[in-house]
């Protein structure tokens, strides 16, 4: 018997980091209008921009469905192996909710484990990457879910927005905040915090400049990060911008892997382009 480690799409992980640590990615859901698409799979984050523009709106998005979740975990159990899986927050959806129904109706609580990661984004993804390699150690189901119940209080996930627009649109702030946020160039730190966005520090100026910035500005909390890895996700930065933050997280010479991966739909749909995250984990 192995462990199998689903995650639903907001884990952000790149196809090559999927394929490497074995991952089963179940996608949420994105509605444009009267037609809905599949995250990552039948839509991308450049349609939902071209999209959001025409239309002067923030697309919805829907939780994972009932039955593709059930199709996923009755594959793995009938295949002899137990579950993990993790989730987008609960504060900002329901897809625990559904994988926990699923786990009910198929009567597999000690078989299938749900991870409310309290997070976003590759915020996730640092705890899945984690949980597959326990799995390769041969550690059980359960302990790998204790094991990570435990680790996402460590998870320090933020970014920076280039635009409020999207956030307005999607009701995370309002529209005098956004109009002011425009008037005056703001770019605000967005950080997760149990499991909720919560706004932080406000930058001025040229995105590029204010990236390296709030780059900079972590830098005591990165050395007290745990060494393994450290994710650069964006949501269509500039390549030049990337390849700075790159350099300045290598000349640090905290991490052994600096991974760079492009935010999906979900993710995309709300902070709109051009924002950056650095997530890791703490010591």
């Amino acid at each position: 018997m192995s462990v199998k480690i689903i995650s639903d799409s907001t884990c952000d992980l790149s196809p090559e980091l999927v394929e490497k640590y074995g991952i089963c990615i179940l996608p949420l859901h994105i509605v444009l209008g009267e037609d809905e698409y599949e995250d990552g799979l039948t839509i991308t984050p450049d349609d939902i921009y071209v999209w959001s523009d025409k239309n002067k709106a923030t697309p919805k998005t829907s939780a994972l469905s009932f039955d593709a979740a059930a199709d996923a975990f009755k594959e793995y159990l009938d295949a002899g192996d137990d579950v993990v899986c993790f989730s987008i927050s609960g504060h900002m959806s329901t897809t625990a909710n559904v994988m926990r129904l699923v786990v009910e109706e198929l009567n597999a609580k000690d078989r299938i484990f749900v991870v409310d990661s309290e997070n976003l984004s590759t915020g996730i993804g640092l705890q899945v990457i984690e949980a597959a390699i326990m799995a390769r150690e041969g550690k059980s189901a359960r302990d790998i879910a204790e094991a990570m119940n435990t680790l996402k209080t460590k998870v320090r996930s933020s970014f920076v927005v280039d635009t409020l627009t999207y956030l307005y649109r999607g009701g995370r702030c309002s529209g005098i905040a956004a109009l002011a946020g425009s008037a005056l160039k703001l770019h605000p730190k967005i950080a997760v915090v149990d499991g909720k966005m919560l706004p932080g520090k406000k930058y001025r100026g040229n995105i590029s400049k204010v990236i390296m910035q709030y780059a900079a500005d972590m830098e005591d909390a990165i050395k007290n990060a745990k060494g393994d890895r450290v994710f650069i996700t964006h949501s269509g930065c500039d390549e030049n911008t990337i390849s700075e933050v790159k350099t300045y997280l290598e000349s640090l010479n905290v991490f052994n892997e600096i991974l760079v991966t492009r935010a999906g739909c979900v993710i995309s749909s709300h902070c709109g382009p051009n924002t950056l995250g650095v997530l890791f984990i703490e010591k």
